[in-house]
């Protein structure tokens, strides 16, 4: 099978659990998937129920210290960031998985975690039968070139806007 390099990118809510709803699917089909998350930390529901139920064929990853979007990123952020572009170019070597999703990884180039150009070397070496998913706002126009798919998300209208915080279960 070839795999290809998706993008899941826009302001719209959803790009994580699109990619995540992929990363079901291949699982179901018995594909091994590999979720790197970066930015973010902790238990989200999503992540406790892919650990608890299917770590066998989907594997997760946080290279972050917790979202900062009320302050700029620190040293530890750029730290845990970087940590994971050196596991993914080891995965990519290693042939152990169909499907690798990078979470937020537009958002990490956003805030200089790493660069548009690790994400573009990981482009070049990812195995032909590997499928790549990178999701996160503000896709570089460089990843959205090299992208098999791109789909943006737009955002029509959120309850956010009328003061709904996140709900457990729905966005978190």
């Amino acid at each position: 099978m070839k795999g290809y390099v998706q993008v899941y990118t826009g302001n719209g809510k959803g790009k994580t659990t699109a990619a995540l709803g992929l990363a079901i699917r291949a699982a179901g089909s018995g594909l091994k998937v590999f979720v790197a998350q970066f930015i973010k930390s902790g238990d989200y529901s999503e992540i406790k129920f892919l650990k608890e139920r299917v770590s066998d064929r989907i594997t997760v990853e946080q290279f972050g210290c917790g979202c900062f979007v009320d302050r700029k990123p620190v040293e530890s952020d750029v730290e845990a960031a970087r940590k994971g572009i050196e596991k993914l170019r080891d995965l990519l070597s290693s042939g152990s998985y169909d499907l690798l999703i990078l979470d937020e990884a537009n958002v990490a180039i956003k805030y200089d975690l790493f660069s548009t150009q690790d994400i573009l070397d990981m482009i070049t070496l990812k195995p032909k039968n590997m499928e790549l998913v990178i999701t996160g706002r503000g896709a570089p126009p460089e990843i959205i070139e090299k992208a098999d798919l791109v789909t943006e998300m737009r955002a029509v209208k959120h309850y956010y806007q009328k003061g709904v915080q996140a709900r457990e279960g729905i966005e978190m």
